[in-house]
């Protein structure tokens, strides 16, 4: 499956995130091959899943945002059984392993703020659990192009990005694909 996303990826770089309803109808309707969901409880995240898919799309859901669920490898196993979710986000490494031994793609998320930042995502990298890698903000096009070239995993440069400017400076820089909520971008 990370092999289809990244193909997919490739043809159409732009991942659409969403965090309530109206975006997620719009993701679905969307050229976006991936969705990345930053909402829902453990009662609404299967239906969310299970819209995406029936959409075509690959859907990846952002398992420290939502409700109900704990940080434990057995959120993994719930949203693998009961959602069929394609893969998870986390910026737990815990999760992120859960995430792997289950089969999942697994998107490891880091909000670079400083060297130190940096350097953690080097550490973490070098475990080989993340199949993909998102830093936020992603409107940093020195440092997507640093780790781009220090890291062996595709690079999802999110946050922050407001316009195609954005999204061309972020894959000029080396990302794979650009995360983003703005529904205006999707269709770019």
């Amino acid at each position: 499956m990370t092999k289809q996303m990244i193909a997919q990826l490739e043809e159409m770089p732009i991942i659409a995130a969403v965090k309530n309803e109206e975006e997620l109808e719009l993701a679905i309707c969307s050229e976006c091959p991936v969705v990345f969901v930053l909402y829902g409880d453990i009662c609404t995240i299967s239906g969310i899943v299970s819209r995406i898919k029936a959409g075509g799309k690959i859907a990846i859901v952002h398992v420290d945002l939502i409700e109900g669920l704990e940080s434990k490898p057995v959120a993994v196993q719930f949203l693998k059984q009961n959602t069929h979710a394609d893969g998870i986000i986390s910026t737990k490494p815990t999760m992120i392993k859960a995430s792997k031994e289950a089969g999942l793609i697994t998107i490891q998320r880091f909000f670079v703020l400083d060297s130190r930042a940096f350097e953690n995502i080097q550490k973490h990298i070098s475990l080989g659990l993340a199949d993909f890698v998102e830093v936020l903000p992603g409107v940093m096009p020195k440092v997507i192009r640093k780790l781009a070239n220090e890291i062996n995993v595709p690079l999802i440069a999110g946050g922050l990005i407001t316009d195609k400017d954005d999204v061309i400076s972020a894959l000029g820089a080396g990302a794979t694909a650009v995360s983003t909520t703005l529904s205006s971008i999707w269709k770019s």
